[in-house]
Parts: structure tokens; sequence; C-alpha cells
């Protein structure tokens, strides 16, 4: 029996002058529906991903479209059969995405938008750079192939990682078409304005990111399963040249589930095999193993 529940991934960029007003005003709604995810509210605009039967998100949508400021507001789409949330947060941040700089406006200037069927296209051509946006434990699991990727665990330091790094210390890569992609295309809003910043001339913007990509042209060329930011943990996104590139952080045995490990305090996302997952009591090491913060 087909699945009547979905996940909805979307963000805006768009001015809101009062913040707290319309947070009260969607946490009104959401506790009306049967509705749960997270939502992140800032005066630039609104990021979130939230979960429930297919009617509620139906209605959210049509909550979201009534406030003129969101009639162009896209959003991504996937079947569940669960709330992927434990409960429904709201908060109000200074900004969506946090990169340590004040002085990106999406809306202003920002890398050029490829649909996923013109990101497949320009990846193939010799003149083109392919560079993951995210933290490292995002592209631990998944990439594109030959794409250029930065030991990130926390996205305000993308900047001074990327300043660091051979793709930016490489003159000739400033004159190259730079195509930036994330996992559903926010951070890639204020990355890719962020690289036209440091002298970077020609920067592209995968529309949608990874999960758009999936959906419209199969996932081609993306090694690996894309992270996610609710209870799936991952999501295959290739179904045309599907490849694994992880290994079991225990055994080394060639697998591509990521696990949360069950001590509280650590919460390492790392990838381990159904054996080793058993034999660790779901915990990344014996030290955790033995933690008292561990979930029963």
């Amino acid at each position: 029996m087909e699945s009547n529940w979905q996940v909805l991934l979307f963000y805006y960029y768009t001015p809101i002058v009062n913040t707290q007003k319309f947070k009260v005003k969607h946490e009104e709604f959401c506790i009306s529906k049967n509705l749960t995810g997270r939502i992140i509210i800032a005066s630039e605009g609104l990021n979130g991903t939230i979960s429930g039967p297919k009617e509620d998100c139906d209605e959210y949508k049509d909550f979201i479209k009534n406030d003129g400021r969101f009639q162009n507001i896209r959003y991504k789409i996937d079947k569940c059969s669960k709330h992927l949330f434990p409960k429904m947060s709201i908060k109000i941040k200074n900004n969506l995405i946090n990169i340590n700089r004040d002085d990106l406006d999406p809306n202003v200037k920002t890398g050029v938008h490829l649909s996923p069927l013109e990101f497949r296209d320009k990846m193939k051509s010799d003149d083109s750079i392919v560079v993951d946006m995210r933290s490292t434990y995002e592209h631990h699991i998944g990439k594109f192939k030959d794409a250029i990727t930065f030991d990130i665990k926390h996205l305000p330091a993308l900047e001074e990682t990327i300043k660091e790094s051979d793709f930016y210390n490489n003159i000739e890569n400033k004159e190259k078409e730079i195509l930036t992609y994330c996992t559903g295309g926010i951070k890639c809003e204020k990355a890719s304005a962020l690289l036209l910043k440091m002298g970077f001339k020609n920067v592209y913007q995968l529309h949608g990111g990874i999960i758009r990509y999936g959906k419209e042209v199969g996932g081609e060329d993306f090694d690996g399963k894309c992270y996610v930011f609710d209870d799936r943990i991952t999501k295959d996104i290739n179904i045309i040249n599907p490849k694994i590139i992880t290994k079991c952080y225990i055994c080394n045995k060639e697998d591509d589930t990521m696990v949360n490990c069950q001590n509280t305090l650590c919460n390492r996302h790392t990838t381990m095999c159904n054996m080793c997952y058993v034999k660790m009591q779901g915990c990344c090491s014996k030290y955790c193993t033995q933690s008292d913060t561990k979930r029963s």
C-alpha cells in the first residue's frame, strides 16, 4: 500500500521584518496539524524540513503560499511512512546559513542557478570544477564524482578552509566554471556568493541541490548516498551508475550504512555494517559502549 506521508525540504530568501510574529503564526499553524520537523526563521528568510500526512503537508504549503512573500518557493518532496522528527522545532536565528559573513545577500548577488540537467551537462566539460559545499560528515558518505571537498566540521569555517586549499591557491581556477552543490541548495546560495567575493569569475550552483538532482536526472555520477537532516540519516540518489565509496568504521568492510552513535554525549555519525552495529551495541567505540549516557 502506497504511503500517504511526505517530507518537505524548502528554503526561501526574502526579508522578514517581524520574525517573532512570523514564528508565533507558524507555531499556531503547525500545532494545529499533524506535522513535525525543524524550521528556521531569520530576517533574511525561511528554511525548513517537515514531515507528516500528505494532506497536512499540502495545507502547510497553502499556508506559506498565502503569504505573498513566498510565492516562488519550491519544495523538494519525498515519500515517507512516518514522522522523521521527534517534534516540531521552530527557531529564530540570525542567519539561515552561517558562514561567518554579513555581506552576502543571495537576492543581490549569487552564483548562477543551474537546473539538474544543466548541471549534469556542465560537469562533463573539461573547463568545469565541481565543488562540494557541505561539511565533512556529509560528503564522507556521498559526493559527485571527482568533486573537490573541504575538511569542514562547522560551516562558519568555510572561507578560511577554502583559502588554505589548493583549489583556491591555483590562480587558473579563478577563470574556470565553478559548479557548487549542497543537499537542498540553501548553502550554495551564500557559498557561491562567497566564491564570487573571493575572486572566482564564473560561479554556478545546483538549483534544488542533490535532492532535486536525484529526482530529475536519476542522480547520475553521484557516488554514495546523500546525507539528510532527519531520522533517515541518508538517502539513495543514484539509480543510473551507483557506487559505494565508504567502509565500515569498525571492520573496514565496504558498507554505506550511516549510523548515529548511541552514546548521547558522542552522537558521532559514521558508517557501520549491521554485524558491527550489533556487536558494538550501536556505538562507535568500546568507550561509548560503556557510557552511562548510552541510549537504551
